[in-house]
């Protein structure tokens, strides 16, 4: 009988490996394991898992003997980790193969929504090049100064290619980094006061919940732009709608929303962000490299060994 239990939507490759590797039992969500026959619920001791629906102590209980939670993806917070602590249940993801895929993104953002690229494409496509003339001057984007609001992983590979841009880097973290001279704020408002482009790059969950507040984003001001890959639920995204009609900040590029794939009409008006559809590490390659992860630490947990990366 099998050990494994995956959940997800899983693509035909990866659900064909997590079948041959381990003969894992696949479902499409966690709501479906009390369905699940008690003989095979008691026997998992390690869940593949792939998705943004809560996996908490509820879930858990159902798979007494379950060992660890392997997770899809560098964020975590669908899954309640102090749950998964109480039970001697361990959890991992699969950080570091994302990074230079969401960094790539979080700058490609920042380079569609500050050169009016959608609206320069459409101009092209439609023909008003030819009949109208060049299009509007837009906004110089390098040599700017730019902020970092978490400068983990991702964070500092986002700074490190805006160095690139010649770009004056400051960051907001929990602590103050070895960087090559970027400026420290240990509050997120005063960074927010002393950049043009803040690039938000925090882990998700409860205690990020709205850390970019209404306070953050009026700071910015009127040529401020908020470049989000992190998650939804990290920005007021009330405050940031009021803020982005009213002009009182110049822009956005974001890949992340509250309550996704559905999205706050109110976005779909603005001419003034670059909308993606959380695809920052979607990729071949990466997403390739994620899933491999995921089973190297389902393997390790079968086989006894550690596991690659734990987050608690």
């Amino acid at each position: 009988m099998t050990s494994t239990l995956a959940i997800g939507n899983y693509n035909p490759t990866d659900r064909a490996a997590l079948v041959d590797a381990f003969d894992a039992h696949v479902i499409a969500g966690p709501d479906e394991i009390a369905a699940l026959d008690q003989g095979l619920r008691e026997g998992i001791t390690a869940v593949a898992y792939a998705g943004h629906h809560a996996f908490g102590g509820d879930q858990m209980d159902l798979l007494p003997q379950l060992k660890v939670v392997a997770n899809y993806g560098v964020g975590y917070d669908a899954i309640d980790v102090s749950a998964a602590n109480a039970r001697g249940i361990k959890v991992t993801n699969t950080p570091n193969v994302l990074n230079d895929d969401v960094a790539d993104l979080a700058i490609a953002m920042w380079l569609v929504q500050g050169r009016e690229m959608r609206a320069a494409e459409e101009r092209v496509r439609s023909g008003a090049w030819a009949k109208e003339g060049p299009a509007p001057l837009n906004r110089k984007l390098s040599g700017g100064t730019a902020g970092i609001m978490g400068m983990g992983r991702i964070g500092r590979d986002i700074a490190d290619r805006l160095a690139a841009f010649k770009m004056d880097i400051h960051y907001h973290a929990r602590s103050e980094k070895e960087t090559p001279g970027w400026m420290y704020h240990a509050d997120p408002v005063a960074l927010a006061k002393a950049v043009d482009f803040m690039f938000v790059a925090l882990v998700g969950g409860p205690e990020t919940e709205n850390y970019v507040s209404k306070e953050v984003i009026a700071a910015l001001g009127t040529r401020g732009v908020v470049i989000n890959i992190s998650r939804g639920s990290v920005i007021d995204e009330e405050a940031l709608l009021d803020a982005l009609e009213s002009g009182a900040i110049a822009g956005a590029g974001l890949d992340v929303f509250v309550g996704e794939p559905k999205v706050n009409p109110r976005f779909l008006t603005l001419e003034n962000v670059a909308l993606q559809p959380h695809q920052g590490s979607g990729t071949v390659q990466t997403r390739a490299a994620m899933a491999q992860l995921q089973r190297d630490n389902v393997a390790a947990q079968l086989a006894g060994t550690d596991l690659l990366t734990p987050v608690n």
